[in-house]
């Protein structure tokens, strides 16, 4: 198979099972934290070339699940307030506490299905925010994202 139809099928497998092309899903990471691929690399746990063939779609699967695992920390980490604010402490701060974490993978630490997913989801919201916070940004979304509205009024509901 040709190069080019190899990078294809490797971003086709991507966005299979990771919802989409690992390179957009590093660039927000190196836009958000503000640091280069190579240091993003380092604090996942993986050299450069391989983030570097994981991103281009010369390979098509992160294959150690513990720095896919520090991707998804480093994700979560974007929608916490202070990570938010871009405050170069807060940033750092995330990134140390991603690099240094010793994050294991297991049957019982990862969903089969997304059955699971709103009972997590519903009281991280409603720790981030109060019943009126949560009850404004879903008449904010209504009518432009009314499946994150309705789910906003669900978390605000059952206090």
């Amino acid at each position: 198979m040709e190069d080019h139809k190899i990078v294809q099928r490797n971003l086709a497998l991507q966005r299979e099972w990771y919802g989409e092309p690992l390179g957009d899903r590093v660039r927000r990471l190196v836009v958000a934290f503000n640091v280069s691929q190579a240091q993003l690399a380092e604090v996942l746990g993986i050299s450069a070339p391989m983030l570097s063939q994981v991103m281009s779609g010369r390979r098509a699967k992160i294959g150690n699940p513990a720095v896919l695992a520090r991707m998804i920390m480093l994700e979560r980490k974007v929608l916490t307030p202070d990570v938010a604010t871009g405050a170069p402490e807060a940033l750092q701060r995330a990134l140390d506490e991603v690099r240094d974490s010793k994050p294991t993978v297991s049957r019982d630490s990862l969903p089969v299905n997304g059955a699971d997913d709103e009972t997590a989801l519903l009281p991280y919201l409603r720790r981030i925010a109060d019943r009126r916070e949560l009850f404004q940004a879903a008449d904010v979304l209504g009518e432009d994202f009314p499946a994150l509205a309705d789910l906003l009024r669900r978390a605000g509901r059952a206090r």
